[in-house]
């Protein structure tokens, strides 16, 4: 068949005719300012991709998604008949609400932990819901039957979002950690429980009411949500949603088998021969030299390896078969030019005498180029100006000061883009229902009931209560006016920072910014800066986790009052089992959060949020960031990320058909916002999978893409992390870790990249070296006078 035996481009206001002479003879594509949607019929070497007796006029494109990404995964019909919200869905939620919050949190303080996520529980929950609606009985219970029949794919998908609900370990509790163990305060179950309630459960409140912004809104994708509608599909249905290349693999025969050999392939780089995952083969060449290993290195340098060969390396920042093209151009762009341009022009150049650290660290430094003794300025626990003084200032690696930069600049940045970009969205957003929306989805999820506000207004009242008598009955040191205040920065970032996730798949996190924040209007008060980071941080990223989960609720046609309840009570429900197993492992475990404690809980996470507290809660901002401070630059980063979106918008309405119309600037400051603990590792071979996926594969091949893309990545995603936790529990915790120690473990290729001076985090330069006593000028006034001319000469 030839293209010229297709039917006419249809004539709608909503698509447009592409023609090119290369293999895409013509098709559609969405007329949006970012990615545009693909081809729905597409000729490519003679063959045909689609159906081309589909009638393709602008009926038929109002009951498709306008987005490819969202055709390919997702079904476009609906049974509302269909049971979701069961009594043995609940049941099974409540059991992974239960099992998989309690075995997270129990490893949480161990180091390395194992984290099993949401991908594990659906994968699970599939054979494991078919057996029950086998052997349960048919009887009714309050009036509902209990087995209705076979096990369906809503409530497959109500029984995933309550097992992911509690997957992650509540941010709350790392302060209960901290108190206990570093500021020595132990404040009843009470105080806990309303903390950690009101810290999960308050931006719920906040992500219903934001949900006809990034929820009902077509263009609002959540690309992630993609890979598990892809997967619920592949398991449930024998056919395929969008347009795919008929023939080959079914979906399920593939997704089993890159499953399989996810699973199997894990052993290599996980156990057998770990060199596989930190592949800094540059390094293994000159194991000594500082300078081969702070640019090739993966530990503490730039990572100009390129190469790992573990999933869980390349996906540790997401999936990069799941983010557009164009977002990881964007963040490809931001990493190669702050890090692979920038990081080392300032460490080689001695700006902030940062040759005496390593180029890349989690650690903060003092004066002679040792980790810093945080109890050396603390007077109990509040900060001695004296202490200071006579010890050392504060230093920070140059990549990590670079890191610090850029969230000061994507605050500012995310704000002014979306006002460029998405003004008029969210002004028309806010005059529409959610019947109102062309889409198909929206239009299937209509004919359910909604949930009222009120019932939102209700959990926001009651966590905020909450909140008030936590920190006011105890000595939190954080006066209501603060809450208040921190609750305010949440809600104003939740929807500009939603939109981003929502079309791109990257969040940008508050954590700094609200950091900043406290530092400067509770001074010294490290329990306040800990209680408002969270509040304010952790608020905006539960209410885009909920709205995500009620994205995917949309995506399957999962009742919405169903979805309000299942969140809730799983969420509930898992703060009290992280509270509980929290709770029995610091009364039981001897030894807990000390760097020797025999069985390796180290308690990690919970140190580094202690750090936080010192660096922002204690020495503070004013002494780091002011004007005059080593790191005082860092304030016009503001003024940058303002400043910045405007020139590719500028450039877009200019040349609206030019690659402006996909910089987006936000996503360039904040894409490398996980550096550290991330590093090129993770962020190289991300780019490069994605563009393989995302562009040559998508464009070239759109019938393989579109049929098999999502499953691979949930595939992968699901293989390795049971194949971590095979190799975990089967081979490394047992016998205290010493399985193999002296065979397996102790060869070239699991011991070859930890001898280099990348794994020892060698520095350029040290005192020994130089001769110097210590390090910095007493004033901390030079690097505040070089940089501006350092970003100078680089911009101009």
């Amino acid at each position: 068949m030839s293209y010229t035996d297709l039917p006419p481009p249809p004539s709608s206001e909503h698509a447009k005719a592409l023609y090119e002479i290369g293999t895409l003879k013509w098709g559609f594509q969405q007329d949006v300012e970012n990615d545009g949607a693909g081809p729905v019929v597409s000729i490519v070497d003679g063959e045909c991709y689609g159906d081309p007796n589909i009638d393709l006029d602008a009926e038929y494109l109002e009951d498709e998604s306008p987005y490819p990404e969202v055709r390919s995964a997702v079904a476009n019909t609906d049974d509302p008949d269909m049971p979701a919200g069961t009594l043995r869905a609940w049941m099974l939620g409540l059991l992974w609400a239960i099992v998989i919050p309690g075995v997270n949190q129990f490893y949480f303080f161990r180091f390395p932990n194992i984290t099993v996520g949401p991908l594990v529980a659906q994968l699970l929950t599939f054979p494991l819901g078919r057996l029950v609606a086998r052997l349960l009985p048919h009887v009714r219970v309050f009036g509902h039957c209990i087995n209705p029949g076979p096990f369906t794919i809503k409530e497959h998908v109500v029984v995933t979002i309550m097992a992911g609900v509690g997957a992650v370990s509540a941010y709350a509790t790392d302060i209960i950690a901290v108190q206990r163990f570093y500021y020595h305060q132990s404040y009843n179950f009470g105080y806990q429980f309303m903390v950690i309630m009101s810290t999960q459960l308050i931006g719920f409140s906040i992500g219903g009411i934001a949900k006809r912004f990034l929820v009902s809104p077509p263009s609002m994708i959540w690309p992630s949500n993609l890979v598990y509608c892809a997967l619920f599909n592949t398991l449930h249905a024998q056919w395929y949603v969008g347009f795919g290349k008929r023939g080959g693999l079914s979906r399920e025969r593939f997704f089993f088998l890159a499953f399989t050999a996810a699973i199997l392939w894990y052993f290599v780089p996980g156990y057998l021969f770990t060199a596989l995952s930190f592949f800094s083969w540059v390094c293994w060449i000159k194991p000594n030299n500082v300078v081969i290993n702070q640019l090739f290195g993966y530990q503490s340098g730039l990572g100009m390896s390129l190469v790992t060969l573990d999933w869980s390396q390349i996906a540790f920042i997401g999936s990069p078969l799941a983010t557009p093209w164009w977002a990881e151009g964007n963040v490809a762009f931001g990493f190669v030019f702050f890090f692979w341009l920038i990081v080392p022009l300032l460490y080689y150049t001695n700006v902030w005498d940062s040759q005496f650290m390593p180029v890349l660290s989690r650690r903060t430094f003092d004066n002679t180029g040792a980790p810093y003794n945080v109890t050396r300025v603390l007077e109990g626990t509040s900060f001695d100006i004296d202490k200071y003084r006579a010890y050392s200032p504060l230093f920070l690696p140059v990549a990590f000061v670079v890191s610090y930069a850029l969230s000061f600049a994507s605050v500012t940045a995310t704000i002014v883009h979306v006002f460029l970009y998405y003004r008029k969205q969210i002004m028309v957003q806010a005059r529409r229902s959610l019947a109102e929306q062309p889409d198909i989805h929206a239009r299937l999820m209509s004919q359910y009931p909604q949930v009222p506000d009120w019932w939102y207004l209700c959990i926001f009242v009651s966590m905020f209560l909450f909140g008030v008598i936590a920190i006011e009955i105890y000595p939190t040191q954080m006066p209501v006016w603060a809450f208040v205040l921190a609750l305010a920065v949440a809600f104003v970032y939740t929807i500009p920072i939603g939109i981003i996730q929502a079309v791109t798949n990257q969040q940008i996190g508050l954590n700094v910014i609200t950091e900043l924040i406290v530092g400067y209007v509770l001074p010294g008060q490290p329990l306040a800066m800990m209680l408002f980071k969270t509040w304010g941080y952790n608020t905006m990223s539960q209410a885009l986790t909920f709205t995500s989960d009620m994205k995917l609720g949309h995506y399957m046609k999962i009742p919405p009052r169903t979805m309000f309840w299942c969140q809730v009570v799983a969420t509930v429900v898992a703060g009290i089992v992280q509270l509980a197993v929290q709770s029995w492992m610091f009364e039981n475990i001897p030894d807990m959060c000390d760097s020797l404690q025999k069985d390796h809980f180290v308690c990690a996470s919970t140190e580094v949020f202690y750090t936080a507290s010192v660096i922002w809660g204690v020495v503070g901002p004013k002494m780091l960031f002011s004007a005059g401070r080593i790191y005082g630059f860092l304030r016009f980063f503001f003024l940058f990320g303002a400043v910045t979106p405007i020139i590719p918008y500028l450039g877009m309405k200019r040349w609206p058909n030019s690659y402006f119309r996909y910089v987006n600037i936000p996503i360039i400051v904040n894409g490398t916002g996980w550096i550290p603990p991330a590093s090129a590792l993770n962020y190289v071979p991300w780019a490069i999978l994605g563009f393989i996926s995302q562009y040559v594969v998508r464009r070239r091949h759109f019938g393989w893409w579109s049929k098999y893309n999502y499953v691979l990545s949930a595939a992968l995603d699901t293989g390795t992390a049971i194949g971590t936790v095979i190799v975990f529990f089967c081979l490394q915790y047992p016998a205290n870790g010493t399985i193999g120690q002296h065979t397996v473990l102790a060869w070239w290729g699991n011991t070859v990249w930890m001898n280099t001076a990348d794994y020892n985090m060698t520095s350029f330069k040290t005192l020994q070296s130089t001769g110097q006593a210590y390090f910095g000028h007493p004033r901390q006034m030079v690097a505040s006078r070089f940089i501006p001319s350092v970003f100078a000469m680089l911009w101009i």
